[in-house]
């Protein structure tokens, strides 16, 4: 069932995925089955199915965009942190 946004700002979803992820998922499916049926590999599979699972949506959120946040904020910024009393602080005291 294909649920179009209601605000038209939102992006268009297909069950539980954006069209996107679908798009995504069954292309990785078709060559996953092509490799497996070739190959014998049957990683890619299991990467496919982890990508579905991790891209699911519910109300405009998903694991996988929690997951690269978290990547972003732990691993690929630089943080920084200031230790110590402010001008207006020491102002106050």
């Amino acid at each position: 069932m294909y649920i179009y946004p209601d605000n038209l700002t939102s992006r268009a979803v297909l069950w539980l995925w954006e069209l996107r992820d679908v798009a995504v998922v069954g292309i990785g499916c078709v060559a996953s089955v092509f490799l497996l049926a070739q190959f014998g590999l049957l990683l890619p599979i299991v990467a496919t199915a982890v990508y579905a699972f991790l891209s699911i949506r519910v109300e405009e959120a998903s694991i996988l965009d929690f997951l690269r946040y978290a990547l972003r904020f732990f691993l690929l910024r630089q943080q920084d942190y200031r230790w110590g009393f402010s001008r207006r602080r020491e102002a106050l005291l």
